[in-house]
């Protein structure tokens, strides 16, 4: 490239981003002009944008964006000086104005002449402007907008900073940072005093040398002393004075660089924090920067609608992460969207309903303990939840007696499946049943959630917890199989601690009882494929979350605390690895992993699903050796449970299974000392699961209990020729037989 293309590419560059901070001047005034035609501020401002986009497109020769901007700038004008009242024409030519430059300015000689001619018709009143359509391409949004800007022209040095930066993007494709020359400074400040502060360890270890010298001087005075002292001369008192003179100096020298070293310490480790903070907060923007067009796309949206809408925004400069602003914008814009379409009524509804027939739709942003909260509401409609409720029926999510009994919360909750829409139609804004479901997706790859609640007539709002930045985690620090591992806190319910003897197990799996609900258990060292820990322990600690409005404990072996913890990305060599988003090391420089928790559900229903549960150790809640387990399969309920009760009461550890198929899995997944099982069941009957059962060469040895129904003698040979040790017919059982027999068959409960 040569030097005059180079310097023609530079001041294209530059006019894209001048054209990328006045046009978002522009739509900020417009949509207030629109209510306030007469309010000179935003006359002035809006003025002034386009008189700097016509001298901007003046400077690189694009003659296109001189017409628009010239004719826009005489609008404007006209409007200031009381020639002309701006009315929705005029906004809407003035809107489509604005966005065709920032379309010539994106990628000039694009524009058709035609597109022009329409637009400059439109700002002279020869044609009506046309609201685009609401999938209408949006307008490119650089990736690191600017905060808004004050009209006028930028001074001199920033120019130049913008110019350089622009050079330098042409030449590189990293992605350019835009950070204030506060925060430069600020960095330069904390950068040169660690330097400074650097320099001041070249006399510590000047310290360090003269008291190893010294060292060496005493231990060679030591031994000349003691050598004295074996020959049998009498003590050298000059030489005992010389070491006690040398002890005493290394002494004060130990003491006096002890504390410039701890005084070192402290201040190198305050600076490196405040170091850190200030370069993380170079990554932070203020929400602003995805807030800029959501009100001009409310207003296009609402016009095609024949609604009418205000937006009202409250804590826009919350500052976020710039990688966590560019994620979140997809879901805001589907809530935005949402709640105009699916929330605000007609303006003729709403004032047969009492209301204004302007809506309004609100976002509130506030920080709170690392986390952006983020609330969408509406003043709307609010959700049909009987409409909801026949939806479900009709898709065969739920049978109509059981949809019948669903709370508000569950109704809501439908809301954000996959492909679910209360759309009959599909229209260009909705019915494809995509919206929500990938709000929730993108809000949980942001380790975040999102919330729904509503009042029927009264709106509806989405409460949105993400963290503010992707750099750091607060998470909960566990130990699983010996070693550390870290729970995001945005994914935990809560942190509890059981009694060993809390856990219940029934049909396989394990739950305890909390706030009067049952809570499933699994182990964090089978989901992780960790070794089980060997620590034994009074209680069990639990950590609680949520899968898919399911609440489940992971069983872990230690908490060690909460942790704000520096995310540390893997390398990328490693590939996905399962159950693992990133690294990050603790104050004392352990290595912990943090948990991937949307991994871990998928691995909890797998286990779910294939009846392979490991029983949860209970640790010293058990005293003495270990109880004999017996493991009961049967189909029937009732048996299951009666078996269950009469070994549990006998002493033995119990655990079930409702066929052959997961008794089966059972056995290969843990150990026991008895099997009693039925012989019909459904997938896998009892004497399919003792042909397999002697088959393996782990389990043959395993002592087998037939209990049926069938009590010819046929089917008694039939299961004992399978490899059953005993026989029992339930038509003769009776309690003190089935305790007998297994006594006889493994022994007392210990």
């Amino acid at each position: 490239m040569t030097p005059d293309e180079m310097r023609d590419a530079s001041l294209l560059e530059l006019f894209r981003l001048e054209a990328e901070a006045q046009t978002q001047v522009l739509g900020e005034g417009l949509l207030v002009l629109e209510q306030e035609p007469t309010r000179a501020d935003q006359l002035e401002a809006c003025m002034r944008a386009a008189h700097s986009l016509k001298g901007a497109a003046r400077i690189v020769g694009i003659d296109q964006g001189v017409s628009v901007a010239h004719q826009m700038e005489d609008l404007l004008v006209a409007a200031q000086e009381g020639r002309l009242r701006l009315g929705a024409q005029q906004i809407d030519a003035l809107l489509q104005g604005s966005d065709l430059l920032l379309r010539i300015a994106s990628a000039p000689g694009s524009v058709t002449e035609a597109a022009v001619e329409r637009t400059l018709a439109c700002l002279e009143g020869r044609a009506a402007a046309q609201p685009p359509t609401p999938d209408a391409e949006p307008a490119p949004t650089p990736v690191e907008p600017a905060a808004s800007a004050p009209p006028e022209p930028p001074a001199p040095a920033a120019s130049e900073a913008v110019r350089t930066s622009a050079a330098a993007a042409l030449d590189s494709d990293e992605r350019v940072l835009r950070v204030t020359a506060q925060r430069l400074d600020h960095l330069l400040d904390l950068s040169s005093k660690a330097l400074v502060e650097a320099q001041r360890l070249q006399p510590l270890l000047a310290a360090l040398q003269r008291g190893r010298r010294l060292q060496g001087h005493l231990g060679r005075a030591l031994e000349s002393f003691e050598e004295n002292l074996r020959s049998g001369a009498p003590p050298n008192l000059a030489a005992f004075a010389e070491i006690r003179s040398m002890l005493g100096e290394c002494q004060q020298l130990l003491e006096h660089q002890g504390n410039e070293l701890d005084e070192f310490a402290w201040q190198a480790g305050q600076r490196a924090q405040r170091l850190y903070d200030n370069a993380l907060a170079c990554r932070m923007r203020p929400l602003a920067d995805i807030l800029g067009g959501q009100a001009r796309m409310l207003r296009d949206l609402a016009r095609t609608l024949g609604k009418q809408v205000r937006l009202q925004v409250e804590g826009d400069k919350t500052q976020v992460d710039r990688d966590v602003l560019e994620r979140l914008e997809a879901p805001l814009v589907h809530l935005l969207r949402n709640a105009l379409d699916h929330g605000i009524e007609s303006p003729e509804a709403r004032l047969a309903a009492g209301k204004p027939a302007e809506g309004l739709i609100s976002i509130r942003a506030r920080q709170q303990a690392g986390l952006l909260l983020l609330e969408i509401a509406d003043d709307g409609a609010g959700v049909d939840l009987e409409r909801v409720r026949a939806a479900v029926t009709q898709r065969g999510l739920s049978s109509a007696e059981t949809a019948a009994q669903l709370s508000e919360e569950e109704l809501l909750s439908f809301l954000f499946l996959p492909g679910f829409s209360l759309r009959e139609q599909v229209t260009e804004v909705s019915g494809r049943g995509v919206g929500l479901d990938a709000v929730q997706h993108g809000l949980r790859q942001l380790r975040g959630g999102v919330e729904l609640q509503q009042v029927r007539g009264r709106g509806s709002r989405f409460l949105i917890e993400v963290p503010l930045t992707l750099s750091v985690v607060r998470s909960l620090v566990v130990q699983i199989g010996g070693e550390a591992y870290a729970f995001p806190l945005a994914h935990i319910e809560r942190m509890v601690e059981i009694e060993p003897h809390a856990i219940v197990q029934l049909e396989g799996r394990q739950h305890f009882n909390h706030e009067e609900r049952p809570i499933g258990l699994v182990a964090a060292s089978q989901l992780l494929q960790r070794p089980p820990g060997t620590a034994q322990k009074e209680r069990i600690p639990l950590v609680l979350i949520a899968a898919r409005e399911t609440l489940y404990g992971i069983a872990v072996e230690r908490i060690l605390g909460e942790r704000t913890l520096v995310v540390l990305p893997l390398d990328p060599r490693l590939g996905k690895v399962q159950s693992v988003s990133a690294g990050a090391l603790l104050d004392d420089g352990t290595a912990v992993l943090i948990l991937d928790v949307e991994d871990l559900q998928r691995s909890l229903d797998k286990l779910l699903n294939s009846g392979r549960l490991e029983r949860i150790a209970r640790g010293a809640g058990d005293a003495g050796a270990a109880r004999k387990r017996v493991l009961v399969v049967d189909d029937s309920l009732t048996v299951r449970e009666l078996q269950r009760k009469l070994l549990a009461n006998r002493g033995y550890e119990v655990a079930v299974a409702v066929d052959g198929m997961d008794g089966w899995n059972a056995l290969r997944a843990e150990h026991f000392d008895l099997l009693i099982t039925d012989i019909d069941m459904p997938r896998m009957d009892g004497i399919e699961l003792v042909t397999l059962l002697r088959r393996d060469h782990r389990l043959q040895s395993l002592p087998v209990m037939v209990v049926s129904y069938k009590d010819r003698e046929e089917d008694r040979r039939r299961g004992l020729e399978a490899g059953a040790d005993y026989y029992l017919a339930k038509a003769s059982f009776h309690d003190d037989t089935l305790l007998n027999v297994v006594a006889e068959l493994i022994g007392e409960p210990l």
